[in-house]
């Protein structure tokens, strides 16, 4: 393969921090790399560094005569006076644009919902970021720098945007280079993966997945060296190995060395423990919307919505934005009461919210860590029975990646991450039994998700899950629901039924499409016909009508539980024995059911 550019001896430093020693590494055609690492070990210098954005104290970087290298920085650096129009297409004549596919499939992929003639200036901040995104890769570009592309895009624009990079050069041409968070997307698009940690980068083939994979042989081979990430490498390679029904369809493990990596990882969750605590903490009942509706004015957000929460349930929520997501959760936590038909809330529930706002803790924000912290609770018990585990606040501190040396540092000189961190302790140690998170991985690394999510593994309660982080919201939850159409539709399919819904149409909204802009092309026609196709038909509705039945079976039981002697062991192990086999019979319908459905797209 070709050489596009490279690096030799780089060194950086900073007044109080040197950054990288001595690196050296190159990027050849066909490269696809992601960077991951801890926030603040520099992976946006590299990038910078690499794209000729910043000069190392010592070292040199080499590109090849000609090469074209396309930055997409964090940072807002569209002039605010500039149409949309021009900000994307520049002074190029309509005709000449309209007429470029690439170019159509940016604006339809990203700006479906922006203003074409609009001005930068009057767009909100999200918008301002897909405009920055849609005029970089309107161009043409050798390379492509991307720093943290997937901010304020939703699951519909994160799958478009990795299918567009994949599409973008053949194979052995073009490179990349990203700096995401958004594990699921490092895995579909990245052929490598560059760990920066300790001064130095290292690197390693494949995308997350495969990653993690290695990263966990390394750790084994220095048992010694940085014990918690190990375990926490190999509990979410245990993820990964299996998967949620969502994605067997696309198995990445299915190598002997995995397999024996992960023979004594215990299952991700004590699910019979924790939803008997969950039980015995909230009760029968928990939240239920009867038919509940709101309206503002004439705007009718939502309508006709029926859910029962049960105890323990884990479910995550999807939808485009404006859908009526943040409404929902305002009418589970009782912030805003229904215009129509009526919410009923169990006696026991104290709901709790990780909001995107960083809430509790401005007027702390002179303290340090460790004062703050000493007024909150002396204790904290995760889990239930023989899992539980009794915990300090500082000892959740470590569990969430704050070091000693930080808990003497003000809380406003945090990172946005490490403050983010901090909230979600805040809300723990208030115990609630119904946690909603509202955007949660926002600012955190890969390692401090997999923290979170280990962290979340033992939590006994209620969960209620908003993220446009499609790994995450799989990892954590065992049910999906998306608002479309102002109603609550349950997806037996997860993610990929979510995104082959919209694909069809289902759930769109009236944003305004650029002229000349592109429509989608409709989805592809089944392979099937005639008799086999209306059987498959048939089959399909009927397995969803099954999965719906057996869902509100599974709730059902769980909500009894709550009625039953808590002393009789064996009776409840007997209850949560036939829960489990229930659980089972849907998870094995789930998949035929994707098997049906993928053979009616064809």
């Amino acid at each position: 393969m070709a050489h596009l550019l490279g690096a030799e001896g780089l060194h950086l430093e900073f007044p109080t921090k040197v950054v990288f020693d001595s690196v050296t590494l190159g990027v050849n055609e066909g490269d696809r790399i992601g960077i991951v690492g801890r926030n603040g070990d520099g992976k946006s210098s590299l990038m910078a560094m690499l794209a000729g954005r910043l000069e190392p104290i010592a070292g040199k970087v080499t590109t090849r005569r000609g090469l074209r290298i396309g930055v997409l920085d964090q940072a807002d650096t569209l002039d605010p006076t500039l149409t949309v129009a021009r900000a994307v297409v520049g002074d190029a004549p309509e005709h000449e644009w309209a007429g470029d596919p690439k170019v159509r499939d940016v604006i339809a992929g990203l700006l479906a919902d922006v203003p074409w003639d609009g001005v930068v200036g009057d767009l909100s901040g999200g918008q301002r970021r897909r405009v920055s995104l849609a005029a970089l890769l309107a161009g043409e570009w050798d390379v492509l720098a991307l720093d943290e592309p997937t901010n304020h895009l939703d699951v519909e624009g994160i799958t478009w945007l990795a299918g567009h990079l994949k599409q973008r050069w053949a194979p052995n041409a073009g490179g990349l280079m990203v700096v995401t968070h958004d594990r699921w997307f490092l895995d579909e698009v990245c052929t490598a993966t560059w760990e920066v940690h300790d001064r130095l980068v290292e690197p390693f083939e494949g995308g997350y997945a495969a990653y993690i994979l290695q990263r966990v042989e390394r750790d084994r081979q220095a048992a010694a060296i940085e014990q918690r990430r190990q375990n926490l490498a190999r509990k979410e390679l245990a993820w990964l190995r299996r998967g949620a029904p969502a994605r067997t369809s696309k198995p990445k493990f299915r190598i002997d060395a995995a397999n024996a990596l992960i023979a004594d990882v215990p299952p991700l969750r004590d699910t019979v423990g924790l939803q008997s605590l969950a039980v015995a903490r909230l009760g029968k009942d928990v939240i239920d919307l009867h038919d509940a509706g709101v309206s503002y004015g004439d705007n009718e957000v939502l309508r006709g919505v029926e859910w029962r929460l049960a105890p323990g349930e884990r479910t995550g929520i999807l939808g485009v934005n404006g859908a009526g997501k943040s409404t929902l959760l305002k009418l589970i936590d009782g912030s805003l009461a229904p215009t129509s038909g009526r919410v009923k809330r169990g006696k026991t529930i104290q709901v709790a919210t990780l909001s995107q706002q960083l809430g509790g803790l401005e007027e702390h924000l002179d303290e340090p860590v460790r004062v703050m912290v000493g007024r909150l609770r002396t204790s904290y018990t995760f889990g239930a029975g023989s899992r539980a585990q009794e915990m300090t606040p500082s000892m959740l501190l470590e569990r969430l990646g704050f070091s000693s040396a930080q808990l003497s540092t003000p809380i406003r000189d945090l990172s946005g991450g490490q403050q983010r961190r901090l909230q979600l302790l805040l809300i723990l140690l208030a115990q609630p039994n119904v946690l909603i998170l509202d955007e949660p991985t926002n600012d955190l690394d890969t390692d401090m998700l997999a923290a979170l999510e280990d962290l979340l593994d033992s939590w006994p309660g209620t969960l209620i899950v908003v993220s446009h982080d499609r790994y995450f919201l799989e990892r954590v939850t065992d049910h999906q629901y998306a608002v479309m159409d102002a109603h609550l539709r349950h997806l037996p399919g997860g993610v990929d039924e979510y995104l082959r819904l919209r694909a069809s149409g289902v759930g769109s909204t009236s944003g305004k499409q650029p002229a000349s802009g592109p429509v989608k092309a409709a989805p592809a026609a089944s392979g099937l016909a005639g008799a086999e196709l209306r059987a498959a038909q048939k089959e399909l509705a009927s397995v969803e009508r099954r999965i719906t039945k057996l869902t509100d079976q599974v709730n059902a039981s769980k909500m009894a539980l709550a009625e039953h002697d808590h002393t009789d062991y064996t009776g409840l192990a007997t209850k949560m024995a036939a829960i489990g086999e229930l659980e089972s019979e849907v998870e094995e319908l789930e998949l035929r059911w994707l098997d049906l459905s993928e053979a009616l797209e064809g």
